[in-house]
């Protein structure tokens, strides 16, 4: 089995919309961190304080033959093509351990999509 992962960052209140957009399109699941970032527009400041807005990050390890389906369901949920909605990319993955448990799962899919 070939995997890859979906990296997205998105604004909090999102969050759990753009998981089940991605659970929809066969995501299995996801791990959401939460994160605090930087971007081209500067951060606002309050007495000195530099206000950074939350965003998390949402993971998904998504078998290869899913990663494009699941990348255009985050960006439609996401609504990415308007600004400062959110980003997301595809990065290979060399080696995998620890979906033993997923595995038939991940075959049975295969299967369905290729058979």
């Amino acid at each position: 089995m070939r995997f890859k992962l979906i990296l997205s960052s998105v604004k909090v209140d999102i969050a759990d919309h753009i998981v089940d957009a991605a659970k929809e399109a066969g995501a299995t699941g996801a791990t959401i961190i939460p994160a605090r970032g930087t971007s081209v527009h500067e951060a606002k400041t309050f007495f000195g304080l530099s206000l950074e807005a939350q965003t998390d990050i949402i993971m998904l390890l998504v078998e290869e033959h899913l990663a494009l389906k699941i990348l255009d369901a985050i960006e439609k949920a996401g609504e990415f093509n308007k600004p400062g909605t959110g980003i997301a990319f595809v990065v290979p993955v060399e080696h995998v351990v620890g979906l033993e448990s997923q595995m038939d799962k991940f075959k049975e899919e295969v299967r369905k999509n290729y058979f």
